[in-house]
């Protein structure tokens, strides 16, 4: 009988479940403190109480190496991920989708980048961004070189788009403004001074004979801003993006006076700026980036369908008008970045001709095709 109760004891001891108890010593019946494992959680050990706590320790230890083998990948890959701010004049513009491409389909992250896209309205203010260190890589317009040369801290690094197929002209449908002939004298609203809609207006007025002053150019803003003082009477037409424009004659709020692709054939539309301070500290992510930005290109000429699901969610268009700008617009893109000289020498006089800059500057100064891919 004795040695039955020994042995009954020890399997007690040893091996028959044991309540969740602290204190068992003292007496004091208390829960133990609530946590991700107890000794509980894993097969008892046999053998003496310091064989029982190896035995426990090292079951922990092979659960937590396993927890941090699922998340070593997760870590290592956040962890190698640079965080690049990215600004762009125009944050529903299909010029700048891009971006959102490479970001949704993974190729700036393959290029070991995470960035962060913020919209400004027009270049004046993308600009200050810059100046102000609050985004690292600007996507405004050729004529915004012009602030380079005024002084800002900045410089073109990648010439991303040729001629202005990304503008229209739109009007009210009552009839005011019929051909280009009837804008003479009347207002016309445009992005902000020395933008790419300033210059456009500009060009159209010396075209027609009328100055560079024909044509009463209005800054207000975005987009919508734009379409909201027209449709309001404020001006009588204004310049907008292509799909802004296409969307505003579907909704029979008016028409499409012109489009500005003839208007200026050797052109540049749209540059990637970069800051002096980016330049300097981050040359590596700035090459990425570029990189990843011609890629993205490349992808969305052999990827029209899933390129216009997602333009269609920064654009806030549907399916078919997506489809359109798609095919007006694509043939706007650049290939490798490299700014023309033809392009090159109509900014440097249009930004005398608009008064921007009293002489023409050296070009040479306000880009660098440095951070350009080799290949």
């Amino acid at each position: 009988m004795a040695a039955g109760a020994a042995s009954l004891e020890r399997f007690r001891r040893d091996v028959a479940p044991r309540p969740r108890w602290e204190n068992e010593r003292s007496g004091r019946r208390r829960p133990a403190r609530p946590g991700p494992f107890s000794r509980h959680d894993f097969p008892p050990a046999s053998g003496s109480p310091v064989d029982r706590q190896a035995s426990l320790i090292k079951a922990l230890v092979i659960a937590i190496a396993a927890a941090l083998l699922l998340i070593g990948p997760l870590t290592t890959a956040a962890m190698a991920a640079d965080l690049l701010r990215v600004g762009n004049v125009g944050a529903v513009a299909f010029s700048f989708v891009p971006t959102n491409v490479g970001k949704e389909v993974g190729i700036f992250a393959k290029n070991g980048l995470d960035i962060r896209i913020s919209g400004f309205a027009g270049d004046a203010r993308l600009q200050q961004a810059m100046a102000a260190d609050a985004v690292d890589v600007g996507l405004g317009s050729g004529p915004g070189m012009a602030f380079i040369a005024k002084g800002a801290p900045v410089k073109a690094i990648a010439d991303i788009a040729g001629p202005p197929l990304i503008f229209a002209l739109v009007v009210r449908g009552d009839g005011s403004l019929r051909t280009i002939g009837d804008l003479k004298g009347r207002k016309v609203g445009i992005s902000t001074v020395g933008s790419a809609t300033s210059w456009l207006m500009h060009e159209v007025s010396r075209q027609q004979g009328w100055g560079f002053d024909g044509i009463k150019q209005v800054p207000i803003g975005d987009n919508a801003a734009r379409l909201a003082a027209l449709k309001a009477g404020a001006i009588d037409g204004c310049v907008v993006d292509i799909g802004s424009a296409l969307n505003f004659t579907e909704r029979g709020d008016g028409r499409i006076l012109m489009r500005f692709g003839k208007v200026a054939k050797n052109f540049i539309m749209h540059v990637i700026f970069a800051t002096d301070r980016s330049m300097a500290q981050k040359p590596a992510d700035l090459r990425a980036f570029v990189k990843g930005w011609f890629e993205s290109v490349a992808y969305m000429r052999a990827h029209k369908a899933r390129t216009v699901q997602i333009a269609m969610t920064v654009m806030h268009t549907n399916a078919q008008t997506t489809g359109g700008i798609y095919d007006e617009l694509m043939p706007m893109f650049t290939r490798d970045g490299h700014f023309d000289a033809k392009a090159l020498a109509v900014l440097r006089r249009s930004f005398v001709e608009m008064k921007i800059l009293p002489t023409e500057p050296d070009m040479s100064k306000l880009y660098t095709e440095a951070f350009l891919p080799k290949n």
